[in-house]
């Protein structure tokens, strides 16, 4: 099956909201509206665009302000779980890690995400175990909650 696809004008996609019910205005508070109804990835559902309320990113992505913050991914060692080279992460310190959870861990002056897994006898282990050297001190900087990533136009990394 082939669809004609309408490319989305210069001029629409300049254009504001709708000013409806359905669309509130800009000063409507903080967020973005959020479709009611969610886009199914598959098949085809009618359209429907009302909102099911505004949704602020920083509300619901950030647990705690005071311990969260951000860091940018350098490299793709972690694509296998959809973390990839340029991503925006956002870490909580306040958070407790448990196995299997990414973790910013702090090593010889040095960042590095990993996962945190257990060994044979359930102690608490980092994978990859390839660094730190041997007896080095490392300390958890926080949890990994989301990874926000860019699908459009192109996946490139930013500086």
């Amino acid at each position: 099956m082939s669809a004609t696809v309408t490319e989305l004008s210069a001029a629409r996609a300049s254009r504001p909201l709708p000013d409806s019910p359905f669309w509130p205005a800009a000063d409507a508070g903080p967020g973005r509206p959020l479709l009611a109804a969610p886009v199914p990835a598959g098949d085809p559902a009618p359209a429907d665009d009302a909102i099911e309320r505004r949704l602020s990113l920083d509300e619901h992505l950030v647990r705690d302000p005071e311990r969260t913050f951000f860091a940018r991914v350098a490299g793709d060692a972690w694509a296998a779980l959809g973390v990839r080279d340029g991503d925006l992460l956002v870490v909580d310190r306040a958070g407790p890690p448990t196995a299997g959870s990414l973790v910013v861990v702090a090593a010889a002056g040095r960042f590095a995400l990993r996962r945190l897994g257990r060994d044979a006898s359930g102690r608490p282990r980092l994978e990859p175990a390839d660094d730190p050297p041997a007896g080095a001190a490392v300390e958890l900087w926080g949890v990994v909650r989301w990874a926000v990533h860019r699908l459009w136009p192109a996946r490139e990394s930013r500086p």
